[in-house]
């Protein structure tokens, strides 16, 4: 009976799925997991999982969009590279890397398509490429002048804030491409994008909501204005605002108890300088926009008065 329990864990050990140390780290061909000395049958076990044609990677490494990125660079032709939202995600931005994958491809490389991958056929220069995680990609500012042209115009100034404020592109180099280029498909969107960028703005919902204001027709605001009162003492940094009003804008998207208690604070502070806040979430932007513009719209209304000397307060230059 006891060589009847050994011979059974020996029989599991022998079923033991092998993982060729080689395989571990990321994607594979099945070139090269016969190369390690797999079959094609082992490779539809739980062991692996397939991530592209003929393209597989270890059931044990974590799920990423690195893994199906790195699948489809070996498919790509010389010369081309990872674009788009796939390019701003390598790039650091908040964006969606695989919904599609875009990749931008040189005419001269006679490749038309590739499946699962959303291609588009452009020249692109040697300093316009360069390498994340391992990956040929736009440079950060090609990607922000395609995001700039292709993307629907709020969600292109969105990605266009993003890097500002990452500062992986200036404004002026954006600039300086609308007026080299004026002939370039999609400049006319491109010229728009700069006009509106902000590269004070601090988050996605923040451009969102001063994008709402200004395409309804409303005066533009500042954004991130550090004020300060008579004695130099801070009192708070709204997201927008319109400092002849003294009116003070702010994305709410905070749900932490201290952060509350400090939003308070800072709002008393404002209001006893004689500014007036207004506060918005995601909801009021995204559900109901139309009553965001018209609350914005009679405090700008109410608010246009001769500012009290009396309790100044300044921005800082």
């Amino acid at each position: 009976m006891e060589n009847y329990g050994a011979w059974c864990m020996l029989g599991c050990v022998a079923r033991r799925a092998v993982v060729p140390a080689e395989l571990m780290g990321g994607p594979f061909t099945l070139d090269e997991a016969v190369c390690a000395g797999l079959t094609p049958k082992q490779l539809r076990g739980t062991s692996w999982r397939r991530v592209g044609r003929c393209t597989y990677v270890w059931a044990g490494l974590t799920d990423s969009p690195g893994h199906a990125l790195a699948a489809i660079h070996r498919r790509m032709p010389a010369g081309a590279a990872f674009s788009g939202r796939t390019a701003g995600w390598l790039h650091g931005l908040d964006l969606s890397p695989c919904d599609p994958v875009e990749v931008t491809i040189p005419a001269a490389a006679g490749v038309t398509a590739l499946a699962t991958v959303s291609v588009r056929r452009s020249e692109l220069e040697a300093d316009e490429v360069v390498e994340r995680r391992g990956l040929p990609v736009t440079s950060a500012l090609r990607t922000a002048i395609d995001l700039g042209r292709w993307l629907p115009l709020i969600d292109a100034v969105v990605a266009v804030d993003m890097a500002l404020q990452k500062r992986l592109i200036a404004l002026a180099e954006l600039a300086a491409r609308v007026a080299t280029h004026p002939r370039c498909r999609g400049i006319g969107q491109l010229r728009q994008v700069v006009e509106l960028a902000e590269p004070a703005a601090e988050s996605p919902m923040e451009t969102r909501l001063r994008l709402l204001l200004v395409l309804a027709g409303l005066p533009r605001p500042r954004a991130q204005v550090s004020l300060y009162d008579e004695r130099s003492r801070f009192l708070g940094r709204p997201d927008l605002l319109y400092p002849l009003e003294r009116l003070g804008i702010e994305y709410d998207g905070g749900t932490h108890r201290d952060r509350l208690i400090e939003d308070d604070r800072r709002q008393n502070r404002l209001t006893n300088a004689g500014y007036r806040l207004l506060r918005f979430t995601a909801a009021d932007v995204v559900g109901t926009p139309h009553k965001v513009v018209d609350q914005v719209r009679e405090a700008l209304s109410l608010c246009r008065w001769a500012p009290d000397e009396s309790a100044p307060a300044r921005p800082l230059p």
